[in-house]
């Protein structure tokens, strides 16, 4: 499958826009998935009433455009935006959309950073399911959620492959895009995809360095600073090289773990 991640935009836009620049990233290279990150539809430090004012159900009017968009194209889309829930809840989402246009996965942040999140969001309430785009079976994260070891596990023991993780990581936080993320993908032999923002928003100076990685954790591709669009192919047989060399998932032992699961410290 090919795969190919947008850092960007360089300044927030609105909605529309936004949804434009998707139709043209879409158009350019037609097929496979398209990656954008989190909080793409609107901008991520945009102020709580911002958010309030421009979220969105997931079958809203910009989730119907981008199905649209998929559709035209044959282009998978997975980008991120402020969704409205049913009780008039707002979350940090993201949703993925096949290249027929049908939605796959909505899924909720789960863990909140700081303030920024916080003072917006809900926090989502688990983990999503894994579901299957162009043969992979996939799973969803957001930004912070992947900087916590039992999320990406939690994925990869329901049988994920391929893990995406639309991002607005900001500065100095460099380490996370650099060796977090590739631990990551090789401890859990899957393919990781992280998108990020790039240039300033507010008081945020985000990283770039979006990448995708592989279960090796090697890059497959590797952002710079600014707006770029990078890719790469991404193939079973890489999953089957890798894995007899890397047995962390099945030498695992769960007993020795419970603490973990019940939260306690020693």
């Amino acid at each position: 499958m090919r795969v190919r991640l947008f850092q960007g935009p360089l300044r927030a836009g609105t909605p529309a826009e936004n949804l434009e620049r998707l139709a043209e990233l879409a158009a350019h290279e037609e097929g496979g998935l398209l990656v954008c990150p989190e909080m793409f539809l609107t901008g991520y430090a945009i102020g709580r009433p911002a958010i309030e004012r421009l979220a969105e159900p997931v079958d809203g009017p910009s989730a119907r455009r981008a199905q649209m968009i998929a559709r035209a194209t044959g282009t998978a889309l997975l980008y991120g935006y402020p969704e409205r829930a049913d009780n008039g809840s707002i979350y940090n989402s993201a949703i993925l959309i096949g290249r027929d246009g049908q939605r796959l996965l909505n899924y909720r942040k789960c863990h909140l950073f700081g303030e920024l999140d916080r003072g917006a969001f809900e926090a989502g309430e688990g983990p999503g399911p894994v579901v299957e785009l162009d043969g992979f079976r996939l799973g969803l994260l957001i930004c912070y959620d992947v900087e916590f070891p039992e999320a990406v596990r939690a994925l990869a023991l329901a049988g994920a492959e391929f893990i995406v993780v639309p991002t607005a990581l900001m500065q100095p936080y460099d380490v996370v895009a650099r060796i977090l993320v590739p631990a990551r993908a090789i401890e859990n032999q899957v393919f990781l995809a992280y998108a990020n923002r790039c240039g300033t928003e507010g008081d945020l100076v985000y990283c770039g360095l979006s990448c995708l990685v592989g279960p090796d954790g090697t890059d497959l591709a590797r952002a710079g600073r600014g707006e770029e669009v990078i890719g790469a192919r991404i193939e079973q047989e890489m999953l089957e090289r890798s894995r007899p060399d890397y047995t962390y998932l099945a030498d695992r032992r769960p007993d020795l773990y419970r603490a973990l699961v019940q939260g306690e410290r020693r």
